[in-house]
């Protein structure tokens, strides 16, 4: 476990470029394209207003979304675990959302909270691997690096200036005759300040409750991870910077960028190989042939997504059953779920 080798989730190449350098990496993208054509000049597809950069972005989004089935449905070892929730449950949930404007509207008020939670999980997924494979046990640290990631990834959401993106939805529910709900938007507007002090105040408790929890287990023997600091130091400073401050206008690009490389990247390590096995598809060429046509549907999907998903349609019901889909599946069908990370 202490060779450096052993310290990688695939190998020190595969790592830095997918999983340790990407939200460094998307900072300077988000920097290079604000204010220029690319975010700023719009164009209309059909009733879509989309900007070059909207249009990237949001495929990339909806394909790294999809990118779920091909573990949970694509394999079959997981695939014979959980027949109901992968087969029955999406369809229901397709059909409630066709059936009433309520659960249309809260199922996307949903699906984005819960992207806030899930993208603060993700990260807490590498960080516990690269704990793993310095040879700490399972539970030493746990809880601590995932409320750390939490903290992290939603902290400056809730402190920031995009909290508002984030909870504008609910005016939709005020819209349907629940007037109530429109306080939550209005509270955001209104009490920003508040929020920003509180979030600052208990983050920064927290991290220093972290700190001194993980030196006492360094004392105890745990073995510090440079892999794990550097992830969660580079996504923090990320997360505080970009969702924070949107300095550069471009947070939504930056966050979800690196975290859409990072899943695409981990999916691809993880069933690439089994595919490539239960394909038939062979060395070299069989790899390229396999990566073409699963990033190429997952792309082509993301594209209709972005281009087609008229809110209230059957298909963008569909896309939000994707999402859906995607956050609660993530839940249960990695290790790291089931506690052995």
């Amino acid at each position: 476990m202490s060779q450096p080798s052993r310290r990688y989730i695939v190998g020190p190449a595969y790592d830095w470029c997918f999983f340790l350098l990407p939200p460094l990496l998307s900072l300077l993208v988000g920097i290079a394209v604000s204010g220029t054509w690319l975010s700023d000049e719009p164009f209309f597809v059909g009733d879509e207003e989309l900007t070059w950069v909207s249009l990237a972005i949001g495929t990339l989004i909806q394909a790294h979304l999809l990118a779920v089935v091909v573990r949970s449905h694509g394999n079959p070892a997981i695939r014979k675990r959980y027949p109901v929730r992968f087969l029955v449950v999406p369809a229901l949930v397709w059909l409630a959302i066709l059936a009433s404007p309520w659960l249309a509207v809260t199922a996307t008020i949903v699906a984005t909270l819960w992207d806030v939670w899930h993208s603060g999980a993700q990260t807490f997924g590498f960080a516990r691997i690269y704990d793993r494979n310095r040879g700490n046990p399972p539970a030493q640290g746990r809880l601590a690096d995932f409320w750390l990631s939490q903290v992290l990834y939603a902290g400056p959401i809730l402190g920031g200036v995009t909290l508002i993106d984030h909870v504008d939805g609910f005016d939709d529910l005020g819209d349907l005759g629940a007037t109530f709900f429109h306080a939550v938007p209005a509270y955001v507007r209104g009490d920003q300040r508040l929020l920003s002090w509180g979030v600052i105040l208990a983050g920064g408790a927290f991290l220093l409750a972290y700190v001194g929890s993980n030196l006492r287990l360094y004392r105890q023997g745990y073995r510090v991870s440079g892999l794990k600091v550097f992830l969660l130091a580079s996504t923090g400073a990320c997360s505080i910077y970009t969702w924070g401050f949107n300095t550069w206008g471009e947070a939504f690009l930056i966050m979800n960028l690196f975290h859409a490389v990072q899943y695409l990247a981990l999916v691809w390590a993880m069933e690439g190989a089994r595919l490539q096995r239960a394909l038939h598809l062979p060395g070299r060429r069989g790899q390229l042939i396999l990566g073409g046509l699963v990033f190429g549907s997952m792309l082509g999907y993301g594209l209709a997504v972005s281009l087609l998903g008229t809110s209230g349609s059957v298909f963008w019901a569909l896309t939000i059953v994707v999402s859906l889909m995607h956050f609660w599946y993530d839940g249960f069908i990695w290790s790291v779920s089931r506690r052995a990370v």
